[in-house]
C-alpha cells in the first residue's frame, strides 16, 4: 500500500503517549541503574570525575569521543581553522584552482602530522591505484583497491607498513589507520570511474586533488569520485538562497549536540554498564531493552557530529558532500540501516547496486548482499565479531526481500487488496516492529559486545515472554507507526515541491 495513507489523529496520539511513557520509564531505571553503580569497581575505567558540583562522573568509555575533545581536539581547531582560512583566500582570488590550493595545503597537513614515510606510502598506494585504472578494466581495479585495502587491515602487511612510520604519539594509530583506509576507497573510486570513461583517463593530479583534500582525508566521508570532481571543477562560486543561514544553524546544533552528549553521559553511564553482565542481570527487562537502543542512538549521535562537522567545512568550501547518517529512531529497514553514508553510498554504486541491480531477484539481491558485506567486513577489519555481525547484517538484509516477496503470493496478496490501507499499514508496522529489534540487536554486537547482545536477546525472547516480548513488541509498533506518519508527511511535501518546480 502507498507511503501516504493517514491514520486517524487520535490513533497516533495514542501511540505518542505510549511512545513517551515507556522511554521515560525505560530512561528513569537507566538513570537509577547509573546512580547506583557510579562508585563499583568494576567500572573504574569506565568513569572518571566529572561535574563535582552535580555530585556526578562521567562516562568515559568511548575512545573515540574523549579523543576528539582532549588529545585531538586542538589539532582538530587547527587544521580545519587553517583550511577554512585558506579556502576562503582560494575561492576569492583564485577559484578556477582552489582545488589545487587545497590539495597542497592537504599535502603539508599530512606531511606535518604523521610525517614524510607516512606520506610516501600514501602517495605510492596512490600511485599503484592510477597505474591500475591506466588499463580501464574494472575487475582489475577492484582486485588491486581491495588487496591495497587489505595491506591496511590485514596482519602481517598492516603492521608491516606502520612499522615503517617512527615516532609515536596518542593518535597516530587512528590516524594512519583512518587516512589509509579512506584513501585506498578513494582510489577505487577514481580507478572505477576513469575505467568508464570513454575517452582519455583523469590525471594524477586529478587523484591527488581529490585524496588530499583535508577534512575528508583522515575520517571521511567518501564522496565518490565523479561528484566531487564535477564539484571542485565549478568555477563560478555560487550560494543558494539561505545557505550560509543553514550552514551556521547545522554548525550551532552539532554544538549543542556535543554539550547534550556531555551532559547525558554524566547522568546515564549507557556505554560503561554493559560491560559488567552480573549488573546488567539485576535490570529489568524494560531497561536492558532501553540501554541496547540507547547505544544505537548514541553511535548515530557521534557519527552524526564527526561527519556534520566535517560537512560544514566542506559546505563553505561550496561542495555538497554526503549527508550525515539517518537516524536509528528513523529506522525499521535494514536497507536504510548504516552509519556511514559516504561509505554506504560508495558499496550501493560500486557494489550493491552493480550487482543487485533492482533488488528485485533473491538470487542476484543474495550476490550483491554477500559481496557488498565482504567488502564491508574487509573495511572495518577482519575479526570475530566482525564476521559475526556482517553475517546477521547480511541475512536481515535478504530476509525482508524473502519476506516480501513471500506476502506478495496468493492468497496474501488478494488478501491485502481486500483490507483497507489503513489496515494495511498497520499490519505492516507490526513486521517492521520485529524488524526493528533484529537492527538493534545484530547492530549493538559490533558496537558494544557479542555477551550483552546475547544477555539482551535471552531476556528479551526467553527469560521475559511473553510480558515483556509482547509489550516492548507494541511500543516498537508504536514507535513504526509514528515513523511512517513521518514518511507520510515528507512524502506529501517533496511531492508539492517536485510539482512547484514542474509549473
Amino acid at each position: 500500500m502507498g507511503v501516504k495513507t493517514m491514520l486517524p489523529s487520535y490513533e497516533l496520539g495514542f501511540y505518542a503517549l505510549i511512545v513517551t511513557c515507556a522511554v521515560v520509564y525505560s530512561g528513569s531505571g537507566i538513570f537509577e541503574a547509573s546512580r547506583d553503580s557510579m562508585n563499583r569497581r568494576a567500572f573504574r575505567d569506565g568513569i572518571k570525575p566529572g561535574w563535582h558540583y552535580f555530585g556526578r562522573k562521567m562516562d568515559v568509555a568511548d575512545f573515540e569521543w574523549v579523543m576528539w575533545f582532549t588529545s585531538f581536539r586542538n589539532v582538530i581547531i587547527f587544521a580545519l581553522s587553517g583550511h577554512v582560512l585558506f579556502g576562503k583566500i582560494c575561492s576569492m582570488t583564485v577559484p578556477q584552482h582552489r582545488a589545487v590550493m587545497y590539495m597542497l595545503y592537504g599535502i603539508l597537513a599530512v606531511l606535518g602530522s604523521m610525517g614524510l614515510v607516512y606520506l610516501m606510502i600514501i602517495l605510492s598506494h596512490c600511485l599503484v591505484l592510477y597505474s591500475v585504472a591506466l588499463a580501464k578494466q574494472k575487475w582489475l581495479c577492484y582486485v588491486a583497491g581491495l588487496c591495497c585495502l587489505a595491506s591496511f587491515k590485514v596482519e602481517p602487511f598492516s603492521s608491516w607498513q606502520s612499522g615503517f612510520v617512527t615516532g609515536a604519539f596518542d593518535l597516530q594509530d587512528v590516524l594512519f589507520y583512518g587516512g589509509s583506509g579512506f584513501t585506498i576507497m578513494r582510489c577505487m573510486s577514481f580507478a572505477l570511474e576513469s575505467s568508464e570513461r570513454k575517452e582519455d583517463i583523469y590525471s594524477i593530479f586529478d587523484l591527488l586533488k581529490y585524496n588530499f583534500y583535508l577534512p575528508f582525508f583522515f575520517f571521511g566521508p567518501v564522496m565518490t569520485f565523479d561528484q566531487f570532481h564535477a564539484q571542485v571543477s565549478t568555477r563560478e562560486l555560487r550560494r543558494k538562497d539561505d545557505e550560509m543561514r543553514n550552514i551556521r544553524v547545522h554548525a550551532l546544533l552539532h554544538v549543542g549536540a556535543i554539550i547534550a552528549v556531555d551532559v547525558f553521559f554524566h547522568f546515564f553511564y549507557i556505554l560503561t554498564l554493559p560491560s559488567d553482565l552480573k549488573f546488567m542481570n539485576r535490570l529489568s527487562d524494560w531497561s536492558l531493552a532501553g540501554l541496547a537502543y540507547s547505544n544505537l542512538v548514541y553511535d548515530w549521535v557521534k557519527a552524526a557530529v564527526m561527519f556534520g562537522v566535517i560537512n560544514t567545512i566542506a559546505r563553505l568550501d561550496h561542495l555538497d558532500p554526503p549527508q550525515p547518517p539517518k537516524c536509528i529512531t528513523m529506522l525499521y529497514v535494514f536497507a536504510e540501516t548504516h552509519f556511514d553514508r559516504g561509505i554506504n553510498d560508495w558499496l550501493c554504486k560500486y557494489v550493491y547496486d552493480h550487482i543487485g541491480e533492482n533488488h528485485d531477484n533473491i538470487m542476484k539481491e543474495l550476490v550483491a548482499t554477500i559481496a557488498t558485506f565482504a567488502v564491508t567486513t574487509l573495511w572495518l577489519g577482519p575479526c570475530e565479531i566482525v564476521y559475526i555481525w556482517s553475517v546477521f547484517n547480511c541475512f536481515g538484509l535478504n530476509f525482508e526481500l524473502w519476506v516480501q516477496k513471500f506476502f506478495q503470493q496468493e492468497p496474501f496478496a488478494k488478501l491485502e487488496a481486500k483490507m483497507s490501507e489503513a489496515m494495511s499499514r498497520r499490519i505492516r508496522a507490526v513486521f517492521g516492529a520485529a524488524n526493528f529489534w533484529a537492527i538493534v540487536l545484530y547492530n549493538i554486537l559490533a558496537l558494544n559486545s557479542l555477551e550483552f547482545a546475547l544477555l539482551v536477546t535471552k531476556r528479551l525472547l526467553l527469560t521475559g515472554f511473553p510480558v515483556s516480548t509482547l509489550s516492548i513488541w507494541f511500543i516498537t509498533y508504536c514507535g513504526v507507526q509514528l515513523i511512517k506518519e513521518r514518511e507520510r508527511i515528507l512524502a506529501i511535501e517533496e511531492e508539492k515541491c517536485d510539482k512547484a518546480k514542474a509549473d
